[in-house]
């Protein structure tokens, strides 16, 4: 679930999917025509009436995703009444809505444009709504049309309301732009990261790469974004968008709103992230950092790695796919940065370059993919973290410094 304060934008969206065929219109609801004899002007001139009528609220338009899981049968005529059941419930049942059916992915999903200023001129509160009344619908929905119902479940199996989920880019099997705005469209609402590095360190496990260009570069002194496809290997293998073509507008200046907001917002989630990768090399033993890679990836962390061109790890990243968490590894404490971590690991001789300045250098996946990780892109788990302490007859000598028990300095007596 999305809020806009830019209906037109909005609205926009979604009719030129359906101009290049990606699209189709359903239904419209307290339209004075049939959705197909509606003009893409009646649409706005309607929507306008109703927000023109206050104009004090800036923040007036709702735009709801529900994805379905692939195997899903669903005709247009279920989906316009799912639709409808859904507004209904979320309290939008007398309000001016358009329901789209995408065909842009690879599993049934319809969009619902709307407005919270009512006839009246008071408005709808949508605060808090996509945890509340949305997701009180949301499993309603599933039992009364009988639909796989989320908990517990993989995202295949599942009702979402969230923005079109995303897969792994594989240049040329789609439109790079489309590829991209759909990965965009998942992490960029949905993962809390606090600077472009920690962007990338979760786009990159999407083969996609949002670059400042060097520095000295004319995008980069004006402040601008580009974003690229990435091949295998972390190559750039496209041409690169400008953030203002995507409808999300993910454009530095926007960026920067959000890496302050989430910076507050993902710090109690810090714990479970530390408690984590502790547990990781208490089973570790020493065995080296792709032992590491694979443990966390089983809680359903990646370990991403910064290298720099001779292959030397200088920075490591730790994305976090439960709590839809980033953080770099020194943020989390000096024994999570990547010179500590290479040594809790047992990896000799380790040597770590310096930070590099940009936060457009080329960030890695280390060893395992997502798939291999058990997360498969754009798809959300329900995960378990282990007892901590359940298996610690079979610990390792190798004590993490937060378990140590602080011996007290004996005082030293001075002879006479």
């Amino acid at each position: 679930m999305r809020t806009s304060k830019n209906m037109s934008r909005v609205l926009h969206y979604n009719e030129h999917k359906v101009r290049e065929n990606e699209a189709e219109i359903l239904w419209a609801q307290n339209f004075l025509k049939d959705a197909a004899d509606l003009s893409f002007y009646d649409k706005q001139r309607t929507f306008e009436k109703f927000t023109s009528l206050n104009e004090r609220t800036t923040t007036n338009t709702l735009h709801v995703s529900l994805n379905f899981d692939s195997p899903e049968i669903l005709d247009n005529e279920k989906l316009v009444v799912i639709a409808k059941t859904y507004m209904e419930r979320i309290g939008f049942g007398e309000q001016p809505y358009l329901v789209y059916r995408h065909h842009d992915a690879g599993h049934p999903h319809i969009h619902i444009v709307s407005t919270n200023i009512r006839r009246d001129g008071s408005r709808i509160s949508m605060h808090n709504m996509g945890q509340n009344e949305s997701e009180k619908a949301r499993k309603e929905i599933e039992i009364e049309f009988g639909l796989v119902k989320a908990e517990g479940k993989k995202l295949e199996d599942a009702l979402k309301l969230t923005p079109v989920s995303a897969q792994k880019v594989i240049y040329g099997k789609l439109s790079t732009k489309r590829s991209i705005s759909n990965v965009l469209g998942l992490v960029v609402n949905q993962y809390k990261y606090s600077s472009l590095a920690e962007l990338n360190a979760v786009l990159q496990l999407y083969n996609v790469l949002a670059d400042r260009g060097e520095k000295g570069s004319r995008i980069y002194e004006s402040g601008g974004l580009v974003y690229y496809v990435l091949d295998e290997k972390g190559k750039k293998i496209s041409a690169p968008i400008k953030a203002s073509a995507f409808y999300m507008k993910p454009t530095l200046k926007n960026l920067q709103d959000k890496f302050n907001e989430n910076e507050k917002l993902k710090l109690p989630q810090a714990k479970r992230l530390r408690t984590a990768i502790d547990y990781a090399l208490l089973k570790n033993k020493g065995e080296g950092l792709e032992r590491l890679v694979s443990e966390l990836a089983k809680e359903k962390i990646s370990l991403v790695r910064r290298q720099n061109k001779e292959g030397l790890i200088y920075g490591i990243t730790y994305v976090d796919h439960k709590t839809k968490c980033v953080f770099n590894g020194s943020d989390l404490g000096k024994t999570y940065s990547a010179k500590m971590i290479q040594e809790r690991t047992g990896f000799k001789d380790a040597e770590v370059v310096p930070s590099l300045a940009g936060e457009n250098k080329n960030i890695r996946q280390s060893g395992e993919s997502l798939q291999e990780a058990g997360v498969s892109p754009g798809k959300q788990v329900e995960l378990k973290l282990p007892e901590i302490f359940s298996s610690a007859a079979t610990a390792p000598d190798y004590i993490p410094y937060q378990f140590k028990k602080r011996k007290k300095r004996k005082k030293k007596q001075l002879k006479q």
